[in-house]
């Protein structure tokens, strides 16, 4: 009988998002796939540095026992399938259960994401998460250089999401960037019974719900953190659309503006959603962060 990965948080990523693959990316963009490929074959036996997925990863499969799996963690690469090689023993030396890998030398994986019912796709390529986010699936671009501070909460997993254009859709972003402040907040009071229509990651929070319902008494939890620049009164629709989803949050952080970053650093997650890159920018210099590349906001910059 064919095994099935239904009822499992289904985490894909690409090879740069859970390893430090930087200098040897250089390579490949500065020359070709054949000498990145000879690279990464010289470089077998040598175990790869974790990169910015890596600690989210490590956490998510401690979920798992000997006797239940409920999360299953898949490479999805443009690598070559014998870069893949390095990928799948550098994981086995840093403890990662990873059993399953899809690797298209060069070729856009985002294809698979549907067969795998993939919860959440990270990768360093932007287009391949525009791509993906299109298809329907909850993902970001990560920022590979993204501070780690996973050590602070070694038995939580720590996610942070933004609202707008992230957990829900960019409808009252549309207004914010059409009209300013003062018709954003006015909208978003009259509307405030209105629930706001879903996002990208939605789905994502959902999955993370299940999985810590699924696993009471387990070492790990995880806590969810609602991270936006709304501020009073356009705070009010946020929560009603959270509890008309029947979705909780343990923190939620209205900053009316102010820097999110000095946030998130007390905050420690292992992850930070967020679909401005301005926020994104300031974000990975304390944490693991991925942009969403969703909304109106990102329209712009693809045009």
């Amino acid at each position: 009988m064919p095994q099935t990965l239904e009822g499992q948080l289904v985490v894909a990523l690409s090879s740069r998002a859970l390893f430090d693959f930087e200098e040897e990316n250089r390579i490949f963009e500065e020359s070709d796939d054949t000498a990145y490929m000879k690279l990464q074959l010289d470089r077998l036996d040598k175990v790869a540095r974790p990169g910015v997925a890596f600690p989210l990863v490590k956490k998510l499969l401690a979920f798992n026992t000997a006797t239940e799996k409920r999360v299953e963690v898949v490479i999805l690469s443009r690598n070559d399938p014998v870069s893949g090689l390095r990928v799948f023993r550098s994981a086995q030396a840093a403890g990662l259960k990873l059993e399953r890998g899809v690797f298209t030398r060069g070729r856009s994986p985002f294809e698979y994401l549907r067969p795998l019912g993939a919860n959440l796709f990270l990768s360093a390529l932007e287009k391949d998460v525009r791509a993906a986010l299109v298809a329907g699936f909850p993902a970001a671009r990560v920022y590979p250089h993204s501070a780690i501070a996973a050590e602070k909460h070694p038995t939580e997993i720590r996610i942070a999401f933004d609202g707008d254009a992230v957990i829900f859709g960019d409808e009252a972003e549309q207004v914010y960037q059409q009209h300013g402040i003062d018709e954003f907040q006015r909208h978003e009071k009259e509307h405030a019974g209105v629930p706001l229509p879903p996002g990208p990651f939605k789905p994502l929070l959902e999955a993370l719900q299940r999985l810590q319902t699924s696993a009471v008494g387990a070492d790990m939890r995880i806590r969810t953190a609602l991270v936006t620049a709304r501020s009073a009164p356009a705070h009010e629709r946020a929560i009603r659309t959270l509890m008309q989803w029947n979705i909780t949050v343990d923190e939620a952080m209205f900053l009316g503006g102010l820097e999110k970053a000095e946030f998130l650093r007390e905050f420690a997650p292992d992850f930070f959603f967020d679909d401005q890159t301005r926020y994104c920018d300031a974000a990975s210099q304390v944490g693991p962060t991925g942009h969403v590349v969703s909304g109106v906001v990102n329209e712009r910059l693809e045009t």
